[in-house]
C-alpha cells in the first residue's frame, strides 16, 4: 500500500547528539526495531502513551523511518536502561486516532506541539498499540 509520506526531519543536534544521549542515560524509553532493509536494530527515543489500560506509540513527525520499520517488522522492543520488553505493534485506524492524539498532546504537548501544528491532520501521525508478545 503506497502512502503519502509526510515527514518532519529532526535537526542534526537533536538526532545526532540529544537523542542518543537521552537514550544512553536511560532518561527516556527507546524504541528498538529491525531495519526493513538492513535487518539491524535501530533505536529512537519515544514517548509511550498509557491510556485506559493500553499503551501506544504515536509518531509526532509523521511517516518516519521507525514507523516504516515497525510496519515491516510487526513489532520491536521498548528499552530503558538495561531492560528490554518485546512487543507486537498493531496500527490504529485513522478514525480512532483523535482521542489518542489529544491525550498525547495533553501529556507531551510542550515537546511536540510544533510537529502537530505542521502536520495537523491526524492521518499524518501513525499510531500503534503496543501488545505483549
Amino acid at each position: 500500500m503506497q502512502r503519502d509520506r509526510r515527514y518532519l526531519r529532526p535537526g542534526r543536534v537533536l538526532s545526532r547528539l540529544l537523542n542518543p544521549l537521552l537514550m544512553r542515560l536511560g532518561l527516556v524509553p527507546a524504541l528498538a526495531v529491525r531495519g526493513r532493509r538492513s535487518g539491524r536494530w535501530r533505536t529512537v527515543p519515544v514517548n509511550v502513551l498509557e491510556l485506559d489500560g493500553a499503551r501506544y506509540l504515536i509518531a509526532p513527525r509523521g511517516e518516519t523511518d521507525w514507523v516504516r520499520n515497525l510496519r515491516a517488522a510487526g513489532g520491536g522492543e521498548l528499552r530503558r536502561g538495561r531492560r528490554a520488553e518485546a512487543f507486537r505493534a498493531v496500527e490504529v485506524p485513522d478514525q480512532e486516532k483523535p482521542p489518542l492524539i489529544g491525550a498525547y498532546l495533553e501529556r507531551w504537548g510542550y515537546q511536540v506541539s510544533a510537529q502537530f501544528r505542521a502536520l495537523p491532520d491526524p492521518s499524518h501521525h501513525p499510531v500503534f498499540r503496543i501488545e505483549p508478545t
